[in-house]
C-alpha cells in the first residue's frame, strides 16, 4: 500500500479524494486547514488543522510514512503551497499541484487587475457606491475603510466577530451559482462594482459573466506565482498522475 496525502479545501480536492480512494493499493488521507466551519463531506481519512509550517509538514509526512503528496488547496493559499513544495523536496516524495485554470479576461470584460486585496480596496471606482465583495472571509479587514460605500459580502461562513466591516450586509451562501441567480442578485442589490479573486473554476464564474452582461467593473485580484513543480489543471489529470506512480 502507498499513502497519499491530499492538502484539500476545494471542490477539486473533494472530487479527487472520492476518485483516488478507488485506486488499488492506495490509502487516501485528506487534510483541511479548518478555516471553513462547514466543509464539504469527504471520503477516506480526514485530518483537520494546520501543520505548523514547513517543518511541521515534514514531520507529519515522515511520521505518517506518506508516499505521495497532492496540493489541492485554494489557488490563493500560497503559504501552504510553498510549505508543501519545500516539505516534499526535503522528504523526497513525489508531489503534485492541482490548480484549476485562472479566468481569462474577455474583450467585453471591464476588469481592474490588482496584485492584492489591499490594492483592490484602493482600486474600487470612486463612483461605485454599492460593492459586491466575493473574496471569502479571511481578508475582509481592509474593507473596513470603505465607510462611504455599502458592501454586500458573500462567504460560506460568517466573518470573524473581531473584524470590523464596512456598512452593508453579509450573505452566507455556497456555490455553485447559476447565471440567473447572479444576475438577479446584482440587480436586487443594485450593485455598482464587484471585488473578486481570480480563483478560476466554474462554481463562481457566473458572477463574472453577470458583470460582463451588466457592464459592471470587476476589481480582480490576481494570483501569486506558484512554486515550480508538477502541475495539472483538473482531477482527471491528478488521477492519471497517481495511477502512474501507484499501479
Amino acid at each position: 500500500m502507498k499513502r497519499l496525502l491530499i492538502l484539500g479545501g476545494t471542490g477539486d480536492g473533494v472530487e479527487l479524494a472520492s476518485q483516488a480512494i478507488n485506486i488499488p493499493k492506495l490509502e487516501v488521507i485528506s487534510s483541511l486547514a479548518g478555516r471553513t466551519i462547514t466543509p464539504k463531506s469527504l471520503v477516506g481519512a480526514v485530518r483537520i488543522g494546520g501543520f505548523g509550517g514547513e517543518a511541521g509538514l515534514v514531520e507529519y509526512l515522515q511520521a505518517e510514512q506518506i508516499d505521495l503528496l497532492i496540493d489541492a488547496t485554494h489557488p490563493f493559499a500560497t503559504k501552504i503551497s510553498e510549505n508543501a513544495a519545500g516539505a516534499a523536496r526535503k522528504v523526497g516524495i513525489p508531489w503534485l499541484m492541482l490548480i484549476r485554470p485562472r479566468w481569462e479576461r474577455l474583450p467585453q470584460d471591464n476588469w481592474i487587475e490588482v496584485e492584492s486585496v489591499e490594492a483592490a480596496v484602493m482600486a474600487i471606482p470612486t463612483g461605485a457606491k454599492r460593492i459586491f465583495v466575493t473574496i471569502g472571509r479571511q481578508q475582509l479587514a481592509p474593507f473596513a475603510s470603505l465607510t462611504d460605500k455599502w458592501c454586500l459580502i458573500r462567504s460560506i461562513d460568517p466573518p470573524d466577530s473581531v473584524i470590523l466591516l464596512p456598512p452593508g450586509e453579509v450573505l452566507l451562501d455556497r456555490g455553485p451559482f447559476s447565471l440567473d441567480q447572479e444576475l438577479q442578485l446584482l440587480r436586487d442589490y443594485r450593485i455598482d462594482a464587484i471585488v473578486s479573486k481570480n480563483s478560476g473554476g466554474d462554481a463562481t464564474y457566473a458572477k463574472i459573466i453577470a458583470a460582463r452582461e451588466l457592464g459592471l467593473p470587476v476589481v480582480m485580484v490576481q494570483r501569486s506565482i506558484v512554486p515550480n513543480g508538477d502541475v495539472v489543471t483538473n482531477v482527471s489529470g491528478a488521477i492519471k498522475w497517481l495511477i502512474d506512480r501507484v499501479c
